[in-house]
């Protein structure tokens, strides 16, 4: 099959390439999925700079967390899904190629009315917005939420899931376009982070916000303890400012404060197929009905790898880049 492999042990862009590799068999409890398309993460621009990790059982060298199809034959034990049907899929990697394995726990229905190319978006960004939000983040509706970096694939999903859960939702982002992009997507109100600082003009909008989506890091952090309510939540998703900062937790004590971050990849099996259950039931009702939508950036050919990955590092997108692999 044809994949997209990492080459030379990490570095540039220029380092994915084509290949080809045999193609995965599914084992018991998994389904063989014939890829339609690929989302592109932060966590593949991650893989791609460091190279190969010593990989966990079940998880594949080649980048990519996240695809849709057609299941193209089952494992033992595999009950709900049948070949031929229309999939999204959670992985451990081996998005970048023509066929990938998932557990069947971790495969969805698409939903009614997205093409894959859209469907391929929504996997990784929903299950990570739906578990650190308000599987572990107990965010409820009439609560405020900032999200730190509003455009980015995280960002436009967790505004609109949480618009659509009756948050109140601010954002930052960077330039005019791009704050009207947020508030496009419901957020309440934008911040240019290129003109304002935050910090100050948050409480205007605002006052104390209850949970900050991070994906920023660096110096947002400290900015972050002081923005938030007593007892509210700090969420560390991303940390594209580096994960180094000064934090006055004499103020984190005062307000009660709870700082916390979560990767989804390494977490166990039985709690991404939890949240799967609560994505299906909760959030893929409001994509069907247009209130949580994906946003494309760029489609890009699957051998064209190292330029969707161009596109994130410049930081200029607004929603997902996806991977053209098979039908539309």
């Amino acid at each position: 099959m044809r994949a997209v492999e990492i080459t030379g042990g990490g570095g540039g862009p220029e380092v994915l390439k084509p290949a080809e590799r045999p193609v995965p068999q599914p084992g018991p409890g998994e389904v063989q999925i014939a890829v339609a398309a690929a989302g592109v993460n932060g966590h593949d621009l991650h893989h791609r700079r460091h190279g190969s990790h010593p990989l966990l059982p079940g998880e594949s060298d080649l980048p990519g967390l996240e695809v849709s199809g057609t299941v193209a034959a089952v494992g033992p034990g595999v009950t709900r899904w049948s070949v031929g049907e229309p999939v999204v899929a959670l992985l451990r990697g081996g998005g970048y190629a023509e066929y990938v394995v998932a557990p069947a726990g971790l495969c969805l229905p698409v939903p009614t009315g997205l093409t894959m190319v859209e469907a391929a978006a929504m996997p990784e960004t929903t299950f990570t917005v739906w578990s650190n939000v308000f599987a572990d983040g107990w965010l409820r509706p009439g609560r405020r939420m900032l999200v730190n970096s509003g455009t980015s694939g995280i960002g436009v999903t967790a505004i609109q899931l949480a618009s659509a859960l009756g948050v109140e939702v601010y954002a930052t982002a960077g330039g005019a376009d791009r704050c009207a992009a947020c508030v496009d997507l419901g957020a309440r109100a934008a911040i240019d982070y290129r003109s304002e600082d935050f910090a100050q003009r948050l409480p205007e909008l605002a006052g104390g916000v209850d949970l900050i989506v991070e994906l920023v890091g660096g110096d947002y952090l400290d900015k972050d303890v002081q923005l938030l309510a007593p007892d509210g939540r700090l969420v560390l998703i991303g940390l594209a400012r580096g994960p180094r900062a000064e934090i006055d937790f004499a103020t984190v004590a005062a307000k009660r404060l709870t700082i916390t971050g979560s990767l989804l990849r390494p977490r166990p099996p039985a709690y991404k197929e939890e949240i799967a259950r609560d994505v299906e039931r909760i959030v893929w009702p409001l994509v069907e009905a247009g209130r949580v939508r994906p946003v494309l950036h760029a489609v890009v050919p699957l051998d064209d790898a190292a330029e969707a990955h161009r596109i994130l590092e410049a930081r200029g997108h607004v929603g997902k880049v996806v991977l053209q692999v098979g039908a539309r």
